[in-house]
């Protein structure tokens, strides 16, 4: 659905991309904020549904609750034989074909049922039939390989073919299949085990195998859960938390079943793993090459502690866990499971440093589950979405949260690119979530791509797959009209809640002394509403705007009102130091009832970027289209708004400025649009 952007031009976020470059620091001190939320994009994504995969379960049950979803579908992707065919794995064991619109779904290979006994995949998120990758001459030689996860009987009677602990409670197994005839609808053939890795614990073991655009098979080995407090994944000497890659088709590896590339950047140095590729990872989730000419390799790599990251991976990097969690530093043991700034040496070590990402706060400032996970996706080079063109798409694949960063921003060594999210609509182009169309509050979001490079989403949560249609601009342009307010500096211009706490010196409006909290339903304690000119419907409104309480106090804020027809009823922005309180750095709707939040990025537990972090003077634009009820609050000229929000209960009104409980000041306040 293609529609007009506003017409707006703003300067960057506070934070600028410059201060995202990983830098030492001269304190060692925690660091509280490691990455900027990721901003609204104003995009919206079309979700069409195509596909339900059927209903599976882990044999036997799990324990574990975050298993027993609909099914465990982990990915999508086209046979490259030019049949049109999608593949599905479920982890939960079996290889699914369907049609490109969804039909003829039917079960292409049943894994669990090949391997056996020993088969694994009710302990761990990553166990069971991992991953599958078509070899790309899979039309003539039927190949193509799968990653799945062993244990019981295996444990005892098979050995791994890489050094492993001799702890291990399951085996990652890397497996060739031949197929007999590659067109036929169901697999019969062959196959022969490659390569077999032992893991310590139930998780981080192999999760992706892919052919890369040299043809060799990729192998994202994860640190099998214990490189938090091991040195694992910086030993050249082991594959866990490494890429290794291989060559199926030679001979000359260890075991004799698979090549030794010869550009392998570790070959021939002491003690190191031929297979090795790049080291230092953690849970190395899932990559995808850009096919747009760069063949840049992009990894969606999932945290430990507070920062999810997205590396450009070249020959021979070391991502730096154990020792660096994103661009920070990791400190085994620490009790409150935070990340420290980089040692000011940090450049000896050489590690590569992420390209994008986002942070998260833990659970009550403590070390458990943070219910946050990276899943990587795509840099989107399709034909049908011209503007989603360039963009790596990826997301928080337990909320179901869609972002995107720009590929042209992501290079290895540069700042880290921003991030910014992409509204969800269904097909009938309605605002909706992966929550709510899923059904679940844990959606186990995935991707895919098809030979077009067209973008799809799955969700174990329900088993559903859709396909990415089109976009939509949340920010949509509505009639900016032609009247004018400005120049309001004089007390006649201004109709204060409480007029002794207010002074008007000539350039600038102040409110000198903080308002008191007033019955009624909660809304900013002290404000100022414009009396001259009309009442807007479409609006925007420009102004500088200073934050006077010292920076001492916690909770600082200001409010720009808008909409306003009452002294209940009217929107405001609320423009605050602090983030992590509900009532804060957000848009509200004040309708003779509690303030209601409305603004769409808000995830539960944190709000919009800090807007006012000291007592400096700030640009803000807030634009409101009545029509469509959009809103979008820009700060400091970006070209991105802060914080978005949709609502349609008040269709016109007047502009006002204040607080809650703080002091401050307005100055430049214009006002255009269309006069009620």
């Amino acid at each position: 659905m293609s529609r007009r952007s506003l017409p707006v031009v703003f300067a960057a976020l506070a934070l600028t991309a410059a201060s995202l470059v990983p830098q030492a620091a001269a304190q060692a001190g925690p660091v509280s904020d490691p990455l900027p939320a990721p901003a609204p994009s104003g995009i919206g994504v079309r979700l069409q549904e195509i596909a339900r995969l059927p209903q599976s379960s882990t044999t036997p049950a799990a324990g574990d609750s975050r298993l027993k979803q609909y099914n465990r579908i982990n990915y999508l992707g086209e046979i490259p034989d030019g049949s049109g065919r999608f593949f599905v794995p479920d982890m939960n064991g079996k290889l699914y074909t369907l049609n490109r619109d969804g039909s003829g779904q039917r079960t292409y290979l049943d894994v669990r049922a090949a391997i056996g006994s020993t088969f694994h995949n009710h302990q761990g998120l990553g166990s069971g039939f991992g991953f599958v990758a078509f070899h790309p001459q899979f039309a003539t030689n039927g190949k193509f390989y799968t990653a799945h996860t062993e244990a019981k009987d295996a444990l005892k009677n098979r050995k791994p073919d890489l050094p492993s602990s001799s702890n291990a409670v399951v085996h990652g197994v890397i497996t060739e299949w031949t197929a007999t005839d590659p067109k036929a609808v169901t697999f019969s053939g062959t196959r022969r085990e490659l390569l077999r890795v032992g893991f310590e614990m139930y998780l981080h073991g192999f999760q992706q195998i892919d052919f890369g655009p040299d043809g060799l098979l990729y192998l994202a080995t994860g640190d099998g859960g214990i490189g938090y407090r091991s040195d694992v994944p910086q030993d050249v000497r082991v594959p866990q938390g490494k890429i290794l890659r291989i060559d199926p088709a030679g001979s000359n590896s260890g075991n004799k079943k698979y090549g030794i590339p010869p550009s392998n950047p570790f070959l021939g140095k002491p003690g190191a793993l031929a297979e090795l590729y790049a080291i230092g990872m953690r849970d190395p989730y899932r990559f995808s090459w850009d096919t747009g000419g760069t063949h840049k390799m992009f990894l969606g790599h999932i945290g430990e502690k507070v920062v999810e990251s997205v590396y450009e991976v070249k020959s021979g990097a070391n991502l730096g866990w154990g020792q660096r969690e994103g661009h920070l530093t990791y400190r085994r043991n620490d009790p409150k499971c935070q990340l420290y700034p980089l040692p000011a040496d940090d450049a000896k070590f050489g590690y590569t440093y992420p390209v994008a990402g986002f942070d998260h706060n833990r659970p009550n400032g403590g070390c458990g589950d943070s219910g946050n996970a990276l899943i990587g996706g795509f840099v989107y080079r399709g034909s049908a979405i011209p503007s989603l063109q360039g963009k790596y798409i990826y997301g928080e694949g337990v909320k179901g949260l869609l972002y995107f960063a720009d590929e042209k921003d992501m290079q290895a060594g540069a700042p880290i690119a921003k991030t910014f999210e992409l509204a969800v609509y269904d097909s009938a182009g309605k605002r909706t979530t992966l929550k709510t169309l899923t059904g679940k509050s844990r959606v186990d979001l995935r991707f895919g791509t098809d030979a077009a490079g067209e973008l799809y989403v799955l969700a174990k949560a329900n088993g559903k797959i859709w396909k990415v249609t089109g976009t939509i601009q949340t920010l949509e342009a509505c009639d900016p009209g032609s009247d004018v307010v400005s120049g309001v500096t004089s007390a006649k211009d201004w109709k204060p809640v409480t007029p002794s706490r207010w002074r008007f010196p000539g350039t600038e409006v102040v409110l000198s002394k903080a308002g008191s909290a007033r019955p009624g339903p909660r809304r900013p304690n002290e404000y100022a509403v414009v009396t001259k000119g009309p009442v807007f419907g479409n609006v925007t409104i420009d102004a500088q705007v200073r934050l006077d309480t010292p920076v001492s106090q916690k909770d600082r804020d200001v409010v720009i009102v808008f909409g306003y027809q009452s002294d209940t009823r009217f929107y405001y922005a609320h423009l605050s130091s602090d983030n992590k309180i509900y009532p804060h750095n957000g848009i509200f709707l004040v309708d003779n009832a509690d303030r209601l939040r409305i603004d769409d990025q808000w995830n539960g537990s944190v709000g919009a970027p800090p807007a006012v972090t000291d007592m400096k003077w700030h640009k803000v634009r807030i634009t409101h289209c009545t029509d469509t009820g959009v809103i979008a609050v820009y700060v400091d000229g970006s070209s991105q708004p802060l914080m978005t929000a949709t609502s349609t209960a008040l269709k016109s009104g007047r502009v006002g400025f204040g607080s809650f409980d703080n002091i401050g000041r307005v100055a430049d306040l214009r006002i255009s649009g269309k006069a009620q």
